[in-house]
């Protein structure tokens, strides 16, 4: 009786200190994200005994049945595409709003729209010397801005460049940590602490992988993660322990494209697919600051082949180049403004050319050309911000169902402690009673 109450009270006791443990370990790990919550698995022993021709089972203690890790493969595939989706709308949003900044700051309508005052003061009086240097320097300011903003959109773009660059070898980094903790949780022994932080691992690299490039995840029976990129038809990026690393290219215009070996992949979610499309927009304003460009160069230099210089010669060339990364300034002085129409003669006060001039940059010119283009930027950071704040509140609801379900509460573990505590203590108890009742039983006589 006394040995099986021994055995009880040690088995209870160990049960009791390591539940104590885990209990901690929960506790020190409650504000960590990629840490799910552990339980201690018990089982009775039932001990058989036969005497003569009777045979009876007593309970016999706990058996540690394993440390017990809380999981949802449903809800940690929901938190990893939310967190896909939104880390896409981000890249996209930060890549646009960057494109912006470079077009705003450099100020390109506000300088065709003083380009185009400033003619309007020449209209004043067409051979007034201040009033024509004053024509050739907005040009001249309205050119270098040009130029600016072609250099600060061409920076935006090295920027999302780079940032997809750093992404993709970060991917490449967790998919070989993958791969190593697959050949891990092979040889780990199942139920144990090992594993469990094993798991917690593993739940993290594809966390972070598929946070960059949306891909289809499998969990196998053993614990081993094996990852494809875009659908499950797609091609394996994580393999049990095999992998195929992640290759970007960027093409000419900028833009980026994206292979795992020699198939070539279309990221639809993750920080990578909202970076290439960034890029795409990029390319776009690119090409339209180059229309802005070549629309301001071929419109003024018409207009000046078209009229007259106060010397009576034919204009000459406003702008030299063709895009908004070349275009400066052709004309020596202001006096080779040719404001009064072909074949007016010298020190004519006709300004005819100079009105078509103004009417041609007002109807479709280049501020209407730059206004639609920054309309159109601004509408879309402004439609992808709605679409982010909508995909923040559903990666927040699918984070906090997995936290609900996996993660720990404060509460339930303090009263654990307490618990487990009790037990612990009851468990000692146990094994001084049976010490007392064997030592009575030694002492009888």
């Amino acid at each position: 009786m006394s040995s099986v109450l021994i055995n009880i009270g040690r088995s209870g006791a160990a049960a009791a200190r390591t539940a104590l443990e885990l209990t901690a370990q929960n506790i020190a790990n409650a504000n960590n994200p990629d840490y799910a919550r552990r339980t201690l698995g018990q089982t009775e022993v039932v001990s058989t005994a036969t005497v003569g021709l009777f045979t009876s089972t007593a309970l016999s203690g706990v058996r540690l049945d394993g440390v017990r890790r809380s999981d949802n493969l449903l809800l940690q595939s929901q938190v990893r595409t939310s967190a896909s989706d939104l880390a896409r709308a981000d890249a996209e949003i930060t890549g646009l709003r960057a494109a912006e900044t470079a077009i705003e700051r450099a100020g390109v309508f506000e300088n065709i729209v003083e380009f185009e005052a400033s003619l309007a003061r020449l209209q004043s009086d067409p051979l007034d010397p201040s009033l024509r240097a004053s024509v050739l320097e907005s040009a001249r300011s309205l050119a270098g801005t040009l130029n600016l903003a072609d250099t600060a959109l061409g920076q935006a773009r090295t920027n999302s460049q780079a940032q997809a660059s750093a992404d993709v070898d970060e991917l490449n980094v967790q998919v070989g940590l993958l791969a190593d903790l697959n050949a891990q949780i092979i040889r780990a022994l199942p139920g144990t602490a090992g594993q469990a932080a094993l798991f917690d691992q593993r739940d993290a690299a594809l966390s972070d992988i598929t946070e960059r490039f949306g891909g289809s995840v499998v969990i196998g029976p053993n614990g081993t993660a094996n990852v494809r990129l875009g659908d499950a038809s797609g091609p394996d990026l994580v393999d049990g322990t095999q992998t195929t690393p992640l290759n970007m290219t960027i093409a000419a215009d900028g833009t980026l494209s994206f292979a795992v070996g020699a198939a070539a992949v279309a990221p639809s979610s993750g920080s990578l697919a909202g970076e290439a499309a960034a890029l795409a927009a990029q390319r776009d304003l690119q090409l339209e600051l180059d229309d802005v460009a070549a629309l301001t160069i071929t419109t003024l230099n018409n207009a000046q082949a078209g009229g007259t210089a106060p010397d009576g010669t034919a204009g000459q060339s406003l702008f030299s180049g063709s895009t908004a990364g070349d275009i400066g300034i052709a004309l020596a002085s202001g006096a080779g403004l040719a404001t009064a129409p072909a074949g007016s003669p010298p020190q004519s006060r006709d300004i005819s050319n100079l009105t078509a001039l103004r009417d041609a940059l007002a109807i479709n010119g280049p501020a209407a050309s730059t206004d639609a283009m920054l309309f159109g930027l601004s509408s879309r950071i402004s439609g992808q911000e709605i679409t982010r704040s909508a995909l923040s509140t559903i990666a927040e609801s699918a984070q906090s169902t997995l936290s609900a379900e996996t993660g720990v509460d404060l509460d339930a573990e303090a009263a654990n402690l307490v618990r487990y505590q009790q037990a612990f203590q009851a468990s000692g108890r146990i094994m001084q009673v049976a010490n007392d009742i064997f030592n009575s039983i030694l002492g009888i006589r």
